[in-house]
């Protein structure tokens, strides 16, 4: 199966107007961040992606999860599969220009402590059939709403988990969605939503995210943010 890389914004309306919303808080940000303190790298082996630490961590964190998102969404809008409905072609376009413009976003704010990009190994996935597609963006967005939520109380600047809670709300939508184009009326049940209780997402830690995504990773792979637990 083909391996997509990372893709441009160029020549994608959508996806250039939505990430031009955010772009004066980029850049600000991104001022932030180059000089912020918590930019220290910490020392990672050859095989993995050194994150830095602090808040630079998590935010890098949040950039690897989406550029595998938007490498997968690029590369399902790029040949749909067969017998796709007008409208769930349209959704996932949508969905693919939300996370090529978080993609953006987070290099941008980032600037010169963004990882790399990183290389996605999509080859357990069959672009061709609905079912295999529809349930990988099922696990890639039970998975970031479960990633945002874990590591929003490792934050310790107030205005990045604002930015957060706003793009893991965006994230949550789209998990809805997924959910019921596979089963209607599914959009949440106690894998993710802790619904005989106090009905709170169930979130997951970085420690318990990065081994999933790394499974969607080729060459390099995630370390858990600050914690050097791969």
């Amino acid at each position: 199966m083909k391996t997509t890389t990372q893709e441009s914004t160029v020549g994608n309306p959508m996806a250039r107007r939505s990430f031009l919303k955010f772009a004066g808080v980029g850049v600000a940000t991104g001022v932030a961040l180059t000089a912020a303190s918590c930019s220290k790298k910490e020392f990672v082996d050859n095989d993995h992606v050194d994150l830095g630490s602090g808040d630079i961590a998590i935010l890098n964190y949040a950039y690897a999860l989406e550029q595998l998102e938007a490498a997968f969404y690029t590369q399902v809008a790029t040949n749909f599969y067969s017998g796709i409905s007008a409208d769930e072609r349209a959704l996932l376009t949508d969905i693919r220009d939300h996370e090529v413009s978080h993609r953006e976003f987070f290099k941008a704010a980032l600037g010169s402590n963004a990882i790399q990009g990183l290389t996605p190994n999509f080859s357990s996935i069959d672009f061709s059939s609905r079912a295999s597609v529809l349930g990988a963006a099922k696990t890639f967005e039970d998975l970031g709403v479960a990633a945002y939520n874990g590591a929003g109380a490792l934050i310790t600047t107030p205005d990045y988990l604002v930015l957060a809670g706003k793009i893991v709300s965006v994230e949550a939508r789209h998990a809805a969605t997924i959910r019921d184009l596979l089963q209607y009326n599914s959009f949440v049940d106690n894998t993710v939503v802790n619904i005989s209780t106090n009905s709170l997402e169930k979130s997951k830690t970085p420690q318990e995210v990065v081994p999933i995504a790394n499974t969607f990773l080729t060459g390099k792979k995630l370390a858990a943010p600050s914690l050097g637990i791969y």
